[in-house]
């Protein structure tokens, strides 16, 4: 019995070491789930995001940070604006740029995404709105390639 006993009790020792803590398991699952980046604050990022130019410029967001990952691009930043607001300018900005809105939601004050598809379909994706607080907006957007 003690033979199997120690290398069991041995494996349920190192499985438990180097474990993830639970607040990085929290912000990995979000990841998977679509939340995209979280961004609350930051120095705005210098040089363009890299959006498709007829993409809505909607006052008062921070970019700081914009990557090409394959054929996606992605920006993140944030807005001194409540989440309502912005998901709204959104809503507007894309119907003014002929865009078509693919799927919209809003989650009362907590977070908000917004599916489309460019006018000329030359590129779809998502912004996801995440509430900082009560007056801050964080912005995840997504470009592909239509």
């Amino acid at each position: 019995m003690r033979k199997t006993l120690l290398p069991l009790l041995l494996v349920s020792v190192l499985a438990g070491c180097g474990g993830k803590g639970e607040a990085e398991k929290e912000r990995e699952a979000a990841a998977k789930g679509g939340r995209g980046t979280v961004t609350c604050d930051g120095s705005a990022m210098s040089g363009a995001t890299g959006l498709p130019a007829d993409f809505p410029k909607i006052d008062g967001i921070t970019f700081v940070t914009s990557a090409k990952r394959g054929p996606t691009q992605t920006a993140d930043g944030y807005a001194n604006k409540p989440l309502k607001d912005l998901y709204e300018q959104y809503q507007s900005g894309m119907k003014d740029a002929g865009y078509t809105i693919l799927f919209d939601e809003r989650e009362e004050d907590r977070d908000a995404e917004i599916s489309y598809e460019a006018k000329d379909k030359s590129s779809s994706g998502i912004v996801a709105l995440r509430n900082c607080d009560a007056d801050k907006t964080s912005v995840h957007i997504t470009s592909r390639p239509g």
